[in-house]
């Protein structure tokens, strides 16, 4: 394992993401989110997954120099095409334009088409919350997740987040997928040889398997049975359909092949201080209330606490994935 400071592991991606053939906005809005995962704690979603960027801008499934074209059909809906560049790109240059319009209208909508997979969700709705919003995302990728009814891929893990700020502590933040688990999770235990637990995946055949390998080969299940495979479905209509991308059956591979998977990204803003003037007050003593007095876990508050650990102490990693960034990252010193 290496321990790495903030700046040293910004530094080594921002690097890499340039010599894989991204242009400086793109490395620098990518980086942002990989290191903002990984100093939270997300490891899955964190520079171990910044190798899939990374050989992903290499094979050309990520367009490094995309120039998304973001228009705005209604005075609070913002439109971007990523051109089948990153996720991450057209949502910064528009977040700021997004902030307004629902301090201003109430509410705004951020829809996506064309871009790569956009890692850590929780990343957006994060970001709004900083912003004292309340915030709704959903995005959908590759084919992976069985539905309804099915045993045949039709889905991706279609995750979806929600954000809330509140007075004087961390934002509340729920980042999850429609699958009875991610598929970085499956694929790591395929990695490391281990089982996955009966209700996460179907093999081939579609019968239940607890071999990871089978499984990738086969469908994930969603959590939930048929009310998962619905929000699955909910998402999906959500950040595909209305935003023109490819549905998850139509998305190429996001680990192999020339082609941009072409997914979507929705994200909704909600200003709540138009209908509640203490609303972040009421919101964080309900917050205190059900985490003290009835144990309840209030997701967002370990994120928050793990980066704020990670800006004293640094991030340890794998000392392979560092030297596999490192690869790329020496192709920009060259």
């Amino acid at each position: 394992m290496m321990q790495l400071t903030l700046d040293q592991a910004t530094g080594l991606c921002r690097m890499a993401a340039l010599g894989a053939g991204a242009n400086e906005e793109a490395a620098q809005s990518l980086t942002a989110s990989i290191i903002a995962a990984e100093a939270e704690g997300l490891s899955t979603v964190g520079l171990s997954h910044f190798i899939d960027y990374l050989e992903a801008l290499e094979a050309g499934r990520i367009d490094g120099n995309a120039d998304p074209v973001i228009t705005r059909p209604a005075l609070a809906v913002y439109h971007s095409d990523a051109r089948g560049g990153l996720a991450h790109t057209g949502f910064d240059r528009t977040i700021d334009d997004l902030v307004k319009a629902a301090k201003l209208f109430g509410v705004s909508i951020f829809s996506q088409k064309n871009a790569y997979t956009c890692g850590a969700l929780g990343y957006f709705t994060g970001r709004l919350a900083e912003q004292r919003l309340v915030s709704f995302a959903a995005t959908n990728g590759p084919a992976v997740l069985a539905g309804s009814g099915s045993v045949k891929p039709v889905f991706c893990t279609n995750p979806m987040s929600f954000a809330s700020p509140a007075a004087d502590g961390p934002p509340l933040v729920i980042d999850q997928s429609s699958s009875a688990t991610a598929f970085v999770n499956i694929r790591k235990a395929a990695e490391d040889g281990k089982k996955i637990p009966e209700g996460w995946a179907l093999d081939a055949s579609g019968n239940p398997t607890t071999d990871p390998a089978a499984a990738m080969k086969g469908a994930m299940l969603a959590f939930g049975g048929q009310r998962g495979a619905n929000i699955a479905l909910m998402v999906e209509v959500l950040a595909a359909g209305i935003s023109g991308a490819n549905w998850s059956l139509d998305a190429p591979w996001f680990t192999g092949g020339p082609d941009s998977p072409g997914t979507g990204l929705f994200v909704l803003a909600i200003e709540p201080k138009l209908l509640d003037p203490d609303f972040e007050q009421r919101m964080k003593d309900q917050l205190d209330r059900l985490r003290r007095r009835y144990g309840v876990h209030i997701p967002g508050r370990s994120r928050a606490e793990a980066a704020e650990k990670a800006k004293a102490r640094g991030i340890t990693t794998s000392r392979a994935v560092v030297q596999r960034i490192s690869e790329f990252a020496e192709r920009y010193s060259a």
